[in-house]
């Protein structure tokens, strides 16, 4: 082995060796087997991936690895998710940047088959990320959410649930993005607080409505609103029954402003009286609260904008039921025609002020909602969507989780979940956009619906003539429907069903959690209704879910490439400089704006040299040390640094074992009587007893710091500087059994730590399989280190610890009397326990050996002994005996400092104790405490003075 970790030149080697050998591929025959599978969650074609995609991956690959390497047939499935609005997104200012071109400038074929070529760029670029990191993926078999297959799979899904009526069409309120137009889940809705403006606007009372009321002393009522703009679809103004100032106008109309529409003044349960004015308007087409009080109330419906956000040239009417109605005039004032909602919101308040019935403004905090990826503010709006029944679905997996056959792990999620499901609401899975899985629904000219594979089944399936016109519903599905079907499209289903009787339901699904509802969720209410075992009884998608938390920048801010603020781990292994991390950070940002911003405050400041190279295994270990159970992680460079380092502790450590043992032939029947090798032995079992437990438990972090802390605090700095002097002076079987030791551990330490860090550990198991064949040669293909329950000699672990305590104090008086550490010492022990004399009787010749001493003896009586250094160890004193190598003047400063302390201390102990207040007011207990303190000092400083004296003594001689 090379002195330095060269890591660059060892992970080009190792990939070339996983390239040429078929290493990944799992048992797709064998049903038998014990299997084991995790579907890795596809990410979006949009770019590259992120520090978040790789955290997860990792994660995912650790878990398979450990699985393969406990003998199970163990699958890491890969794929892609087509990720309709955001991939149509990319592509779309990728055309305009380019070409100066946009979607409308090509046929819906030509710009699908532009994203493909997209997709081709975009999944080799993500692609060649994974295998940098190096997961155990199979890539002759990755799957795509838009692949031939899976289009099979989503149209079969989705006429499967229509035909049993669980599928249907609505016209009901969304959120709609105008920038993009189209429908956009809830997942896309940012909310974002701040200031805005809410206007009092005057509403005029009809009289002729209001006769049963004797006097009415106000001819109007005002409401309260942040959007006058939506006056143009009142229906009615809405008051609480309760609310003694408009109880007596509840049955009466009033006239909206501008457009005269009279409408009712109604009361509902759910008007807040203490908000605005305690009067609301209501606007059942633009608001989610109105809606909900039009459908209980069947108020009609009045969409005014147009799928751009403007404002429409002639008012689209419905009932409460989504139908088309005559009730009210579709007149709009012609200077409103068209505008933008924005501008049009001005003018209104202009008219309004011209017309007296703009009362007043005040400036108010709200929640906006945004688009996460257009930017701009959604308008709710009356569409006709394609909307997924959930009331069925949701019980099926809700008792799966109640029933513990899907756990979620932390535990916190499993009531978040339950929670969200007990309330959910239908799902609108329909999107208007190009990109994605065309709804498989064919209309006539009077807009009949016909459900099927494609137009020609549906026409032999319906019994159509030729002659009867059908055209395709042009809008998608949302990605998330498809990507419900992940666990079991992606593993063949219905095309070809060999991996999934093998591999479903799957073991794990690792993700973030902030996506429980919108896919987890999904998939298990999808997977349970669609796949059935050989019993008719429902499949679970998974087993586990275990929830990370979510990657974080240096601000605390989630990383995303809207954001600028991602960091690609390649560019952790490979490095990059500030130009070319720039550049990269705000190469695809949907707000251009923040373009500045970002390179001021992330980029430039907390990169201000860009990225220094770092070694993938390092990454990898950051990666798991930050697995905690907390919802956000902050990604941290130290300690992305502080674990290349630990990388280079086990390359020394490795290092220096195969040049001591390259020579000696491995015995696999010796088993070293050795007090040290009996040690190392136990705390390398409790290490394997942990390592299981914790991997049960997910808690890859604590993980990682109990395999840091045995490999270099027990094994390097403990175990290894102890066996030193047995390899340069012991005897022959001594040097072997140590030997035999240092092969055992080493290897043990490569299988615990190769799936966390591939490329290190394959690196150095080369050298070690050229010592014994025996193993396999490729590492993950070895088992996994055995626990043993019956090796558990707790006796050695507790004379280790306070042998190793001697050793430490040792050290430090070597330091401290500039001896080196070879040098042979003189130590004698009092007060030690009959255990510990037999510990120290039969190890004696070992202990020193290790310690470097030339006598280690129990006494009794101090006073024969000549000058001595003295120090104590749980109760145990150690005497050191000067020899003319020992620096006395460096011990004697010490113990001078250290009188001083015992004097101050005994000093302030005496004024406490004769101060006759503090005896006439302090507890007995504390008193006594003090009492002790004072005598346990003045014994002290007795040993103090006499260490003293002995060592003047010496200096006289």
């Amino acid at each position: 082995m090379d002195k330095n970790f060269n890591f660059i030149l060892i992970e080009k080697k190792i990939q070339k060796i996983f390239k040429k050998n078929n290493f990944f591929c799992s048992d797709n025959k064998n049903i038998i087997k014990n299997n084991f599978c995790i579907m890795v969650p596809p990410p979006n074609i949009t770019g590259y991936l992120h520090i978040g995609h790789a955290f997860q991956q990792t994660i995912m690959d650790v878990l398979i690895r450990y699985h393969r390497m406990s003998g199970k047939n163990a699958l890491l499935q890969m794929g892609t998710d087509h990720a309709g609005i955001a991939t149509q997104m990319v592509v779309e200012r990728n055309l305009f940047e380019q070409k100066g071109k946009n979607k409308n400038s090509y046929t819906r074929k030509e710009f699908i088959k532009k994203i493909f070529n997209w997709k081709k760029k975009s999944e080799s670029i993500m692609f060649d990320q994974i295998k940098r990191l190096g997961h155990l993926i199979n890539w002759n078999e990755v799957r795509f959410t838009l692949d031939t297959d899976f289009s099979i799979a989503v149209k079969k899904v989705f006429i499967m649930l229509y035909k049993d009526g669980l599928i249907y069409r609505n016209k009901k309120l969304v959120y709609w993005d105008p920038k993009f137009k189209t429908v956009v889940s809830d997942l896309e809705v940012e909310n974002r607080a701040g200031s805005n403006t809410m206007w009092y606007i005057e509403y005029f009372l009809i009289h002729d409505s209001c006769r049963h009321i004797k006097f009415i002393n106000k001819a109007s009522v005002v409401i309260a609103t942040t959007r006058p703009e939506t006056l143009l679809g009142d229906t009615a103004l809405a008051v609480h029954p309760d609310d003694v100032r408009y109880k007596k106008y509840i049955g009466c109309f009033v006239k909206v402003p501008i457009v005269d529409r009279i409408i009712p003044i109604i009361s509902d349960v759910s008007i807040d009286m203490s908000k605005g004015t305690g009067c609301m308007k209501v606007t059942p087409a633009h608001d989610f609260n109105d809606y909900e009080i039009g459908q209980r109330n069947k108020l009609s419906m009045i969409d005014i904008f147009s799928k751009s956000g403007t404002i429409l040239n002639k008012l689209n009417i419905f009932n409460y039921r989504g139908q088309k109605i005559k009730l009210f005039n579709s007149f709009i004032p012609k200077d409103l025609r068209s505008l933008d909602r924005f501008l049009a919101r001005k003018k209104i308040l202009s008219m309004l002020k011209k017309i007296g019935c703009l009362k007043k403004s005040i400036i108010c905090r709200n929640s906006i909602p945004y688009g996460d990826r257009s930017g701009v503010v959604l308008e709710p709006k009356l569409t006709n969507q394609w909307y997924l029944s959930t009331k069925l679905l949701s019980i099926t997996a809700v008792n799966a989780v109640k029933e513990k056959k899907i756990v979620f792990i932390p535990q916190q999620y499993t009531n978040m979940f339950l929670s969200w499901m007990n309330n959910i609401q239908d799902w609108c899975i329909s999107r208007q956009l190009w990109w994605g899985h065309q709804i498989p629904v064919w209309y006539d000219v009077h807009d009949n619906i016909y459900v099927g594979e494609n137009e020609t089944s549906i026409r032999q399936e319906y019994s159509l003539d030729k002659d009867i016109l059908l055209f395709q519903d042009p809008d998608v599905l949302d990605t998330w429907f498809s990507s419900s079907l992940w666990t079991f499209a992606g593993l063949g289903w219905p095309v070809d069903n060999k991996k999934l009787s093998i591999f479903h339901p799957t073991d794990v699904l690792v993700c973030g959690f902030d996506i429980i509802f919108f896919w987890i969720a999904r998939m298990i209410m999808i997977t349970m209704y669609i796949l059935k075992d050989k019993h008719g009884n429902a499949q679970i998608p998974f087993k586990t879910v275990y929830l990370t938390g979510l990657i974080r920048d240096e601000n605390g801010q989630k990383m995303s490439k809207s954001n600028g603020n991602v960091l690609d781990p390649i560019d952790m292994i490979d490095g990059i400089s500030l130009i070319k991390l720039i550049k990269k950070r705000t190469k695809n940002l949907i707000h251009n704006k923040k373009i500045s911003k970002i390179v001021k405050n992330n980029t430039i400041k907390y990169f201000p040299h860009g990225i220094c190279a770092h070694s993938t295994d390092a990454v990898r270990y950051t990666f798991i040390s930050l697995a905690t159970t907390s919802r956000n992680i902050n990604w941290d460079m130290n300690r992305l640094n502080g674990y290349q380092n630990f990388c280079n502790k086990i390359w020394n450590a490795s290092r220096f074992v195969i040049k001591n043992i390259k020579n000696t032939v491995y015995q696999k029947k010796i088993f070293s009587s050795l007090l040290l090798d009996h040690w190392i032995y136990f705390k390398l079992n409790n290490v394997i007893n942990k390592y299981h437990v914790l991997l049960k438990l997910f808690r890859f972090d604590r993980l990682s710091r109990l395999l840091y802390k045995f490999i270099w605090n027990i094994f390097c700095d403990q175990y290894l500087e102890m066996i030193k002097p047995i390899l340069q002076f012991g005897l022959d079987y001594e040097v072997n059994a140590v030997k035999n030791t240092l092969f055992r551990i080493l290897s043990a330490i490569l299988l615990m730590i190769h799936p966390i860090m591939p490329f290190i550990t394959t690196y150095i198991w080369n050298f070690l399989y050229q010592l014994n064949k025996q193993f396999n040669s490729i590492i993950f293909l070895n088992s996994f280190p055995k626990y043993y329950s019956h090796y558990n000699n707790s006796d050695i672990n507790k004379f280790m610890s306070w042998f190793k305590k001697i050793i430490s104090v040792l050290r430090c008086v070597r330091v401290d009397t500039k001896v080196k550490h070879t040098t042979l010492l003189q130590v004698y022990l009092k007060n030690i326990s009959l255990d510990q004399k037999v510990f120290l009787n039969e190890n004696n010749t070992l202990l020193k050996k290790i310690a470097y001493l030339d006598c280690l003896t129990e006494i009794v009586d101090i006073d024969n002994l000549s000058s001595y250094i003295m120090r104590i160890i749980d109760d145990v004193e150690i005497f050191i005996l000067i020899n003319s190598k020992l620096n006395i003047d460096i011990e004697l400063k010490r113990i001078d400092k250290k009188i001083l302390v015992i004097n101050k201390n005994i000093k302030k102990i005496k004024s406490l104790l004769l101060n006759k207040n503090f005896l006439k007011k302090a507890p007995s207990y504390f008193i006594s405490e003090q009492k002790l303190s004072l005598k346990n000092s003045e014994n002290s400083l007795k040993k103090m003075n006499h260490q003293k004296q002995k060592l003047f003594q010496k200096l006289l001689v």
